[in-house]
């Protein structure tokens, strides 16, 4: 693997050398009044990147598998009932969390490739009459299989059934360079990490809650104390921590945040989505296929590549990384040697993404797969060109 490259990997992601040298800062009293110059900016920069006007904003150290404990342990009591679809590893691995809390978990099962199943979960809250489900999940975008589920119509789901439950949506890999709407949708808590959209290393676990979750957090009985929102809260109301912060990941997300808003929300997220159809152009020049099996489930900041069948994708992250010096990312779960991933997500610009999929390009010729080299280079250049 070189340095010099940049990755492909759904996450961590590219870093700005801004945000690397933001994040190597000299020691502070994090019991200072410096200490809330970095973090009240922090937390209001990362409500507006969640478009909530009252949302409370936690930062954890940690990653986005703490932030699903954060909304778990802080909301929910021992045996109740959760709502949720597994339709690829990140959605698989929540349930299991969840199953370790001692929650009581249906489990709808979604072949992967496809986006959550709003009209089923809307079945199954119109029957539950006594209201036993607490919460649903959602896992906004399944980094593994690179697909992007409607929470809107999730929540939809919800009002139709005329059902209380909260809503809990896992946005690591879309907030920051997907569209999200935290207020609109009726997202109860949200949660991300800094690694992907933020542009950061790991480390920062980022979550959002909504009035109505923090109600919740007064009756939630399981154990939590790293992760309790009302020690984390006493901490910034005195400008301070629970216990010792991670001063300079925090200062980089408050660069990172200041650097989203300068490039403009709507900008990154058309960005975005500019370079992800470039890939996705890429693709079927290939003659290959996407995981994501239409188009509306289309992941802006993640493409998991089908091979043919009895071809080993993994084969093509491997060469890439050992020839050429470059990152993509392995298939996962059900799809473990049926797909190679492409992050397109974070510090990335169009003339990256080319040297990518140039590299792809010649692994999957060097493995022998009936692929012209440059065509799916030409294709990318084609949109990018005349793309908005």
């Amino acid at each position: 693997m070189s340095f010099q490259n940049p990755v492909f990997i759904p996450g961590p992601t590219n870093m700005p050398e801004a945000i690397r040298q933001a994040c190597y800062m000299p020691t502070i009293d994090h019991r200072s009044p410096l200490f809330g110059k970095i973090l009240h900016p922090m937390l209001d920069g990362v409500r507006r990147v969640l478009k909530s006007e009252t949302a409370k904003i936690f930062v954890f150290p940690s990653t986005g598998t703490g932030g699903w404990e954060t909304a778990l342990s802080n909301c929910l009591n021992a045996g109740d009932k959760v709502l949720a679809a597994r339709n690829g590893m990140f959605s698989h691995r929540w349930i299991d969390m969840c199953q370790r809390h001692g929650l009581d978990v249906h489990i709808v099962e979604t072949p992967w490739g496809h986006g959550l199943p709003a009209t089923e979960y809307e079945a199954i809250l119109k029957a539950d009459k006594n209201h036993a489900i607490k919460v649903v999940l959602a896992t906004h975008n399944e980094t593994a299989t690179g697909v992007k589920s409607d929470i809107a119509a999730v929540r939809k789901a919800l009002v139709a059934a005329g059902h209380p439950a909260m809503l809990f949506v896992d946005g690591v890999s879309s907030i920051g360079s997907m569209d999200f709407r935290m207020d609109e949708w009726g997202v109860d808590v949200a949660v991300t990490g800094s690694q992907k959209g933020f542009m950061l290393p790991a480390g920062l676990a980022i979550v959002g809650f909504s009035d109505r979750a923090m109600q919740a957090t007064k009756t939630s009985t399981l154990p939590r104390t790293f992760f309790d929102v009302h020690d984390m809260q006493k901490g910034y109301d005195n400008d301070a921590f629970p216990y010792t912060p991670p001063v300079g990941l925090m200062n980089g997300l408050k660069l990172a945040l200041e650097m989203i808003e300068d490039e403009g929300l709507e900008n990154v997220f058309a960005r975005h989505r500019r370079i992800a159809t470039g890939v996705r152009h890429a693709v079927k020049a290939w003659g290959l296929e996407l995981c994501a099996v239409s188009p509306d489930v289309y992941s802006d900041t993640v493409s998991a590549v089908k091979t043919p069948d009895g071809f080993n994708a993994t084969d093509i992250v491997t060469r890439a990384a050992d020839k050429y010096g470059m990152a993509f990312g392995v298939g996962l779960g059900e799809v473990a040697g049926k797909v190679f991933r492409i992050g397109h997500l974070g510090m990335l610009t169009d003339a990256m993404m080319l040297s990518g999929l140039g590299v792809a390009e010649m692994v999957m010729v060097d493995l022998g797969l009936d692929i012209k080299l440059g065509s799916g280079v030409a294709a990318a250049q084609e949109f990018y060109r005349h793309g908005v």
